[in-house]
């Protein structure tokens, strides 16, 4: 159990990527972002590669700030668990944490998988859908927040295990991921207060 400075520290972390998320998509949006049209076809292999623009706030060996228009483009069509279909994933990966960059094409369903880490997940545009052992369905849009903890799940009688979830609508579901070491809040909800 993590003492409670560390787990505000987290949460305080959390809200304030969410808000350079939601504040980051509308930035993108209102500049025009591109995102290439993923294909809805059968065939994984002809999907188009997306690319996903942000802006990069940097500083120069002089201390002065810059900004930069640059481009996630390093994605990879593959599942992000296993039973989930393929998505777009740019994988960034900094120490104790992975960032997760994931377009789920238009009619992308991940049949029942567990997360395969405990991790915040953060739609920046398009909907999608998180179904539950328990029955329960919730739908999502930009900046509205989760967290997948669901790891250790056991199969019930129907042989679900974790949760369903897939996009909503007639456009890709862009999601960012924060993916965790472990879990702070295990075997509890709503751990991170």
């Amino acid at each position: 159990m993590w003492p409670q400075s560390k787990r505000l520290v987290l949460v305080r972390a959390v809200l304030v990527v969410s808000a350079v998320t939601v504040t980051g998509a509308a930035c993108f949006a209102s500049a025009g972002g591109k995102l290439k049209k993923v294909s809805t076809s059968s065939a994984v292999a002809a999907h188009d590669k997306p690319t996903l623009s942000y802006w990069h706030v940097w500083t120069d060996a002089n201390g002065v700030s810059h900004q930069k228009r640059c481009e996630l483009s390093a994605f990879q069509l593959q599942s992000i668990s296993p039973g989930a279909s393929p998505s777009w994933i740019d994988r960034q990966t900094a120490q104790g944490a992975t960032v997760l960059m994931v377009v789920h094409p238009v009619g992308w369903v991940g049949e029942w998988h567990e997360n395969p880490k405990p991790q915040w997940i953060i739609p920046l545009s398009g909907r999608w859908f998180v179904e539950t052992m328990d029955g329960t369905r919730v739908e999502m849009g930009p900046g509205e927040i989760s967290f997948g903890g669901d790891q250790n799940t056991k199969p019930d009688a129907q042989g679900r295990k974790g949760h369903r979830s897939g996009t909503v609508g007639n456009q890709p579901s862009i999601n960012l991921i924060v993916q965790l070491q472990s879990d702070p809040s295990a075997g509890r909800p709503c751990g991170f207060k």
